[in-house]
């Protein structure tokens, strides 16, 4: 993911209730403010669910 720091899906983020959905989660990052990058790649997670920030991290990043 180029160009796209992890710190920049926290913000994206803030504020999200777990577990959460992936359009509950675009949804946050839209109210948020975020990148359009930040914000298209969060709508395009692969789970439907998360339970909390680090499962986001983990599918966008691998770690």
């Amino acid at each position: 993911m180029p160009d796209i720091r992890p710190t920049d899906v926290q913000k994206a983020l803030k504020g999200a209730d777990y577990p959460a959905d992936r359009e509950s989660l675009t949804r946050v990052a839209k109210d948020n403010h975020a990148d359009k990058r930040v914000v298209e790649e969060i709508s395009h997670l692969k789970r439907d669910r998360y339970e909390g920030p680090n499962e986001v991290q983990k599918e966008l990043y691998g770690s």
